[in-house]
């Protein structure tokens, strides 16, 4: 019981002059402190270092080798690409997610970013669509569809297949 009121105390105290210390700009009552206005004669300094630590930091960035990878995943088997073809549509790909980086930190108005997105998407797919066989085009066509397409959640899924399940019987 001791020792936990000690820890306590502790703790307060520690809390006490972390807080005092930070009002006061961590110089004390002499030279800049208390008798300067709170805190040290360059607080502006201070404000700005304390502004940048605060910032959060920015999210990191997903490598487009790994997205390009993740649809290419999916698009395969439903098109039905050789080994070639999706080397050579991964490379477009590649090309086409890193052109959107680039176009996104253009300080450009939105419908002009719009504008640039969807020539990027046209030229990406043209480039796509010159490595596929006819049957292939319509399956690229009919997946890209589909995957612009909200998926809906597996319970979803599983009660409509109970339902045209209970409909057959």
């Amino acid at each position: 019981m001791k020792t936990a009121n000690t820890f306590l105390a502790s703790l307060f105290i520690l809390f006490s002059i972390t807080t005092i210390s930070a009002q006061y700009g961590n110089s004390g009552y002499g030279g800049n402190g208390y008798g300067n206005g709170y805190g040290s004669g360059n607080g502006m300094n201070q404000m700005g270092a304390m502004n940048q630590r605060s910032q959060p930091e920015k999210p990191k960035e997903i490598p487009a080798e790994e997205i390009v990878a993740k649809y290419m995943e999916d698009m395969k088997p439903v098109v039905g690409l050789d080994e070639l073809q999706t080397i050579a549509i991964s490379n477009v790909l590649v090309e086409s997610v890193n052109a959107h980086g680039r176009i996104s930190k253009l300080n450009l108005p939105e419908d002009d970013l719009l504008n640039e997105y969807k020539a990027l998407m046209e030229t990406t797919d043209r480039k796509i669509i010159n490595f596929l066989n006819n049957d292939q085009k319509e399956k690229y066509l009919t997946f890209k569809e589909q995957s612009k397409q909200p998926k809906k959640s597996k319970s979803k899924r599983k009660k409509k297949e109970k339902i045209t399940e209970n409909k057959e019987k």
